[in-house]
């Protein structure tokens, strides 16, 4: 059972940066692909980034290209977040997940963190 662990968020001002991680563990063999989802307040979650786990392509929504950058470490099954120039709306709770090869879905996810960036 893959389990993930996410640290990193805080509190930032606007244009400020912050840098997430996400640890994985158990069954990481297994993993195609890790993402990054953002749950606004009182909307619904959306994800924002995502890597394929055993190689570099990465995807992006709108909404943080040129802002956000995803990467992994697959010697220390971790995979960061890189959140530049930060916007009011980045604010919410950041969701690390990951799914599995011939998965129907990102099936595994972390607790979440806490990001709040003040205007």
């Amino acid at each position: 059972q893959v389990q993930l662990v996410e640290s990193g968020g805080g509190l930032v001002q606007a244009g400020g940066s912050l840098r997430l991680s996400c640890v994985a563990s158990g069954g990481t063999s297994s993993l195609s692909r890790m993402a990054w989802f953002h749950q606004a307040p009182g909307k619904e979650r959306e994800i924002v980034a995502s890597i394929w786990w055993s190689g570099t392509t990465t995807g992006y929504a709108d909404s943080v290209k040129g802002r956000f950058t995803i990467s992994r470490d697959s010697a220390k099954n971790t995979a960061f977040l890189q959140m530049n120039t930060l916007k009011f709306e980045d604010t919410g709770v950041y969701y690390c997940a990951a799914r599995r090869y011939g998965g129907a879905g990102y099936e595994y996810w972390g607790q979440g963190t806490q990001v709040t960036v003040s205007s």
